[in-house]
């Protein structure tokens, strides 16, 4: 199955995602984080950030996703995916999908943000960031929703492996 992080950027998705997988690897199950800032920066540098590269960006991550799935891995992705369209799209692509919105205020994601790209894109540095000068559309009906800013990242993991069990027994 995919497991699907998405949120703003700096909300948690890597952090929860590597979680999961550590989880799951040492329950015995076969699981692969795909993060999407490494395969943009190490596979697709073809890349940029227009709604047209980022859509294609999650089209690439969701058909890995999807190969992963079907050779029996659990592909555990922590991207921004900006766009419900394209999120419904990979869903509506993948045999088994689980959607899981982590949500973090912006304040949060802006307090949380090491790299400073937010102060960076309020400063008009940087365009068409996500939260900023370019639109981030949360799930409208996530599987699961991890509230980052108020639950531990173990209490978020918890969650996502209950829905990914109801789903399946391959979290199990």
């Amino acid at each position: 199955m995919t497991l699907w992080l998405t949120g703003l950027p700096c909300s948690g998705k890597t952090t929860l995602g590597r979680a999961v997988v550590d989880r799951l690897l040492a329950a015995g199950r076969s699981a692969e984080l795909l993060d999407g800032d490494v395969l943009r920066r190490d596979r697709w540098k073809d890349l940029g950030f227009t709604q047209r590269d980022r859509e294609e960006n999650v089209r690439r991550i969701g058909r890995l996703a999807e190969e992963l799935t079907q050779a029996g891995t659990i592909a555990v992705v922590s991207a921004v995916s900006p766009y419900r369209a394209i999120r419904d799209e990979v869903r509506g692509n993948s045999s088994r999908f689980i959607e899981i919105y982590v949500n973090a205020p912006l304040v949060v994601c802006e307090e949380r943000d090491v790299k400073g790209m937010y102060r960076r894109a309020r400063l008009g540095e940087l365009k068409g960031f996500t939260g900023i000068d370019d639109p981030y559309e949360p799930p409208h009906a996530p599987e699961v929703e991890c509230r980052t800013d108020l639950e531990t990242v173990e209490e978020s993991v918890e969650k996502i492996l209950r829905a990914c069990g109801d789903a399946s027994a391959a979290c199990g």
